[in-house]
């Protein structure tokens, strides 16, 4: 049995959230909270920030980068009330569901990275 997450699956785990920190990174456009400046300056950076990580997580995959992503991403589900937008219901959903999906998957990966599936055998 494989001791860890294969390559292609880790490579999987990577474009989703490459496409998750995206959807955040350009949500204020799209759903329209350019205009409130905590909200969309938080999305813009965090965005990028789980974007970028999640890329150099492709070329070379380091633990700390999945580490680093799982710390944006509870920073993304919590920042609503944080920063206090959460009153705007587009922004407050889409930084949720991103960070939730970012976690899941960073999860997802640091667990297969330590623990061995159960033998059948």
């Amino acid at each position: 049995m494989l001791k860890s997450l294969s390559s292609n699956n880790r490579t999987v785990l990577n474009i989703v959230s490459i496409v998750a920190g995206l959807g955040l990174l350009f949500s204020p456009w799209y759903l329209g909270y350019a205009d409130q400046a905590n909200a969309a300056w938080n999305a813009w950076i965090n965005g990028a920030g789980v974007s970028l990580i999640a890329a150099a997580a492709l070329l070379a995959f380091h633990e700390a980068e999945e580490w680093a992503n799982l710390v944006l991403a509870a920073w993304a589900v919590v920042a609503p009330w944080i920063l206090g937008f959460a009153a705007a219901t587009a922004a407050t959903t889409v930084h949720v569901v991103a960070g939730l999906v970012v976690a899941a998957l960073a999860g997802l990966s640091l667990w297969f990275t330590h623990n061995r599936p159960l033998s059948t055998a």
